[in-house]
């Protein structure tokens, strides 16, 4: 069963996991070598191979990858659970400058879980532990600038475009527009929604 998180403690779903922190309706737990297998099946999901621009890679190949972001000082990626422990995407902070500030937020999710508001749910936790426990200034997202529910989404949490990258992607034999979308500190700090700390 799951349990809130009370007084800052960390929220256990009762798929064994221990999530770290927590938006409205989504958890994040930590991303674990064992989730490998999840990983690529998401990945393989032609819709998000074709919007993240990727194709099937072997299994063994994710698993290095996977440790390697858990051994990466300059990345935090998570597992998004539902509140019964039912991981439905992964998450990152990727590229994380400290000086600077910057860092860039990747986001994925399972197949039979898109277009139910977790995405959005998750991107707010995100950007809450970036903007709240972190010293980030400016958070940025990329995506294909056709990639209609990723902007939606990423509009939903206050990104703004701020340019296009044009033909900077090949996939599928064709050039792809990437649209670079951004959220700054202040920007976050003006929205009204609850934090993640306030659920």
């Amino acid at each position: 069963m799951a349990e809130d998180a009370v007084d800052g403690e960390d929220v256990a779903t009762e798929a064994g996991r221990e999530a770290c922190w927590r938006g409205e309706g989504v958890r994040l737990a930590p991303l674990d070598v064992d989730d490998a297998e999840l990983m690529h099946r998401w990945r393989s999901d032609p819709v998000a191979a074709h919007e993240i621009g990727i194709w099937p890679r072997p299994l063994s190949g994710l698993r290095e990858r996977i440790a390697r972001y858990v051994d990466n000082q300059d990345r935090d990626d998570f597992v998004v659970l539902l509140p019964d422990g039912t991981p439905v995407g992964h998450i990152a902070l990727a590229d994380q400058d400290i000086v600077d500030g910057t860092a860039d937020i990747h986001l994925m999710l399972a197949p039979e879980y898109r277009g139910k508001g977790h995405g959005a749910d998750a991107l707010d936790a995100l950007v809450d532990l970036a903007f709240g426990e972190l010293p980030m200034h400016r958070l940025q997202a990329i995506t294909h600038s056709d990639n209609t529910a990723a902007l939606a989404t990423l509009a939903k949490s206050g990104f703004l475009q701020e340019g296009v990258r044009r033909s900077a992607c090949l996939h599928r034999g064709r050039r792809h527009d990437l649209a670079v979308l951004s959220l700054l500190r202040p920007e976050w700090e003006a929205l009204t929604r609850p934090r993640s700390w306030d659920l």
